[in-house]
């Protein structure tokens, strides 16, 4: 998907951007010299902690792998973005001296091709120009046309229940009804984890509602659900959150109306279902997330049920292309929900507070989750 502004994706792995992200964390073949780029096959991303080469920078319409490797010394990103930021592809926590790929769709048109030493700021930047009239893959197969449409549907009812949810979260902090914002906490970021790669697409959106104190730069205000969880945890309180309660709400009510029109492609729901589990690996299985209210969690399901979602969407296209990898997924996906059943509590989850030992299993499932959702982007990119 399904990324995102420059500092809250500096907790990613990667996870439906997006939507959307787009990433597959494939290992890449061995990176070809500029000079000798014929103009086919991987565009060779060359990033540093100063540089960003690309092997060209005028690519075909349709579909384009970019083969990225860190020569330098931080971890870095690569974003495509398009106009105003929006993320259409993207590759993150790649450490030094590791190669990564990344499978996008590119309709016709002017983009900038970005790395981020350290996953901070806005990057190391360069125009990418593509051109050529290739027909989209949701124009060409029938099957991903109904995959896009399905998730689409889906999209928008997570949007219309994230901003009733959220409503009614601001409500109660406004309210001063403490205990009620503290129940309603987990759930409107139920509907918010669900889609959050195409959340982040739009551009400083969701570091603005979903930034951890962390991700904030020097001289950016923190605003968002966490800085709302801080106070009802920490000081057990709503005073003062006020206006960080109605800038939420407005920041949601935008990502909703942009939700609600976006047009993704086939790879933003095959990429997206990666990077949200990139998520749960990198914030949910950490407990970094909600780090006050310990509702980890709820996030941890929800961002697993939105990749399901995207891989379903997608299912009679994989199935019709590779019947085995479906099986796969499916086992897999019940792995998970299976390991999520002993912390329920209620209708929703204990609080996480998890030993080491519990981390790493939990990390271990959805690493078997992550590794067939992986193969997706590659298998839906083949004609």
């Amino acid at each position: 998907m399904l990324t995102t502004a420059a500092s809250h994706m500096t907790r990613r792995v990667t996870v439906l951007g997006a939507v959307l992200g787009l990433a597959t964390l494939t290992a890449c073949a061995d990176d070809k010299p500029a000079a000798t780029d014929d103009g086919t096959g991987p565009v060779t991303v060359k990033a540093t902690d100063s540089a960003c080469d690309l092997s060209r920078r005028d690519v075909k319409s349709g579909t384009n792998t970019f083969s990225v490797s860190n020569g330098g010394s931080k971890v870095t990103e690569f974003y495509v973005y398009a106009d105003g930021d929006r993320v259409m592809g993207e590759v993150e926590n790649i450490g030094p001296g590791l190669k990564r790929e990344l499978i996008v769709e590119l309709p016709t048109g002017k983009y900038q091709a970005v790395c981020k030493p350290g996953m901070v700021g806005d990057g190391i930047r360069g125009d990418l120009t593509v051109s050529g009239d290739a027909t989209a893959q949701a124009d060409e197969d029938t099957l991903l046309k109904q995959a896009t449409e399905s998730y689409q549907r889906y999209v928008n009812s997570q949007a219309v229940a994230l901003e009733q949810k959220t409503t009614e979260f601001v409500t109660a902090v406004k309210a001063g009804d403490v205990a009620k914002a503290k129940a309603l906490f987990p759930v409107s970021r139920t509907y918010w984890e669900r889609i959050e790669p195409v959340a982040e697409s739009f551009g400083d959106l969701d570091p603005k509602i979903d930034a951890r104190i962390n991700d904030v730069e020097p001289g950016t205000e923190w605003t968002g659900y966490h800085r709302i969880e801080q106070a009802l945890w920490e000081k057990n309180t709503t005073a003062g959150m006020a206006k960080y309660a109605d800038q939420l709400l407005t920041d949601v009510r935008m990502v909703v109306a942009k939700a609600k029109v976006v047009t993704l492609n086939p790879l933003q729901l095959a990429n997206g279902a990666k990077e949200l589990l990139d998520e749960v690996a990198t914030g949910k299985v950490t407990g970094e997330e909600d780090r006050y209210s310990h509702t980890d969690l709820w996030d941890f399901e929800a961002n697993v049920e939105g990749s399901q979602a995207a891989i379903q969407a997608l299912r009679p296209a994989l199935q019709k292309r590779d019947a085995a990898l479906v099986t796969t997924l499916d086992t897999n996906f019940k792995a998970v929900f299976a390991a999520l059943d002993k912390y329920r509590e209620g209708d929703g989850f204990k609080p996480y507070t998890a030993t080491e030992a519990e981390k790493k299993q939990l990390s271990q499932v959805v690493d078997g989750l992550a590794e067939p959702v992986s193969k997706v982007a590659g298998v839906i990119a083949k004609k």
